[in-house]
């Protein structure tokens, strides 16, 4: 195969996608115990999330930035070890800390890892599961993040802070635990040349009887057609044969951060408040929406596709967004008395919404889209941009309620309604697709444009 066809990607009809057969793969003892283990990691990002806010953005930035690099070098289980050793010694820096430098170096720690977990984990149970379960059980790693945050929400008005800290630690130990009984990514694997061990691996997570001489065959193709090119750099990202990957995988997170997501879960309380209404009552109000929507969303996720999903989840925010909005404006002009009840519905309609696709989806996509010779690369950028994004939301969110509380909401819905619009144009269905298929197919797409 030359050099000229490598780099300009195959056609749909390639002998490569034609020939995978379109069975439907069990979801194996070893593809679920692997996914809990690796979605318990997630646990953290969603406890940390809730009790320190967006303090701890910045480690979590400086963790996207090595995570590609990270989970390339010490291959996807080495990763997410990494990541949680350091958020176990963030939280015991937090439960032991004497003062402030302490508590602050702690964060960081654990900013650090949950930078690394956020890109790692989705990446390593997209290469382990087979293409009729894998959006379901990618989307388990927001799920858990969700369960992380609601947990943290109920008990940490209960218990103090050090208990609840100890209490983080313990999916750390779990997942650290876990790691020493589950299958390296077979794709990683491959990447590395080890190709007894990758088809191993691809039998273990299959089953034992099962025939994966089609699959791993595919990924063995697949894999020494991009050994062929050259060490990917930064720079090579931004090439056309990329565009694609790249402008879906940015565009995601851009929106999904700048439609509201973290001022609203940061600052739900004090939105609340703001709007006159109970700030504990519309807290808890939130998690019992959280869970069922996004475990809706997990059972969807391989049913509807993932561009319908995104579709009604985006419109949903629109729309909460816009009620929040309109409460504040209504109350600024004394117009309707129950304008804070209306608050509570856009939120509920926003956190619901935003659960059921926003949330977990652009993560899934973005574990999917990516070839792997650039996915570590491909892979820290787009996380840096989401939690670049987290912090600026999170940083200016003040200073836009102060501007105008009714604007800000309105923005808000502006940029989720653009989000409808981007999803419907751009961002492929990639529903029932192996790995190789969604990712040759986008590439031949732009270069046959």
């Amino acid at each position: 195969m030359d050099r000229e066809r490598i780099e300009d990607g195959f056609t749909t009809t390639d002998p490569l996608l034609s020939n995978h057969e379109d069975t439907l793969a069990p979801a194996t003892a070893a593809v679920v115990f692997s996914t809990l283990v690796a979605v318990s990691g997630s646990f953290v990002f969603g406890s940390a999330y809730s009790v320190f806010g967006s303090i701890w953005t910045i480690g979590a930035m400086i963790g996207a930035v090595m995570s590609g690099k990270l989970a390339d070098l010490f291959a996807r289980r080495g990763a997410m070890g990494l990541s949680e050793m350091f958020c176990l010694v963030g939280w015991l820096a937090i439960i032991f800390g004497r003062n402030a430098l302490w508590l602050d170096i702690g964060r960081l720690l654990m900013g650090y890892g949950v930078g690394v977990i956020s890109y790692v984990v989705p990446v390593y149970i997209a290469e382990i599961t087979p293409k009729n379960l894998r959006g379901a059980f990618t989307t388990v790693n927001q799920l858990m993040i969700c369960c992380g945050m609601s947990l943290m929400y109920v008990i940490g008005v209960i218990i103090n802070w050090r208990l609840l800290a100890l209490i983080g630690t313990i999916p750390c130990i779990i997942q650290l635990g876990g790691l020493f009984f589950i299958p390296e990514s077979p794709r990683w694997l491959a990447k590395a040349g080890q190709w007894k061990e990758c088809e191993a691996s691809l039998q273990r997570l299959r089953g034992r009887d099962a025939n994966i001489s089609e699959e791993a065959a595919e990924i063995k193709d697949y894999t020494e057609t991009l050994q062929k090119l050259s060490d990917a750099k930064m720079i090579d990202l931004f090439q056309k044969k990329y565009a694609h990957s790249l402008i879906v995988g940015v565009g995601l997170m851009v929106l999904q951060q700048f439609g509201g997501v973290n001022a609203i879960a940061y600052y739900a309380s004090s939105i609340f408040e703001s709007a006159g209404f109970s700030g504990r009552i519309g807290s808890i109000a939130m998690v019992v929406v959280q869970i069922p929507m996004q475990v809706l969303g997990v059972l969807l996720m391989d049913k509807s596709g993932r561009r319908p999903l995104l579709l009604v989840s985006a419109a949903g925010t629109c729309l909460g967004c816009f009620l929040v909005g309109l409460s504040f404006l209504l109350q600024d002009l004394q117009l309707w008395k129950s304008s804070p009840l209306l608050a509570l519905v856009g939120i509920l309609v926003f956190t619901g919404s935003f659960s059921l696709g926003m949330g977990g989806i652009p993560w899934v996509i973005m574990s999917e889209i990516f070839p792997i010779n650039v996915k570590g690369l491909a892979g820290s950028l787009v996380t840096v941009v989401n939690w670049f994004g987290s912090w600026i939301v999170s940083y200016s969110f003040n200073f836009l309620m102060l501007w105008s509380s009714e604007g800000t909401f309105f923005i808000f819905s502006a940029v989720c309604g653009l989000t409808i619009m981007f999803v419907a144009k751009l961002v492929p269905e990639t529903k029932g697709r192996t790995l190789e298929e969604i990712q040759l197919s986008m590439n031949s797409y732009l270069n046959q444009s």
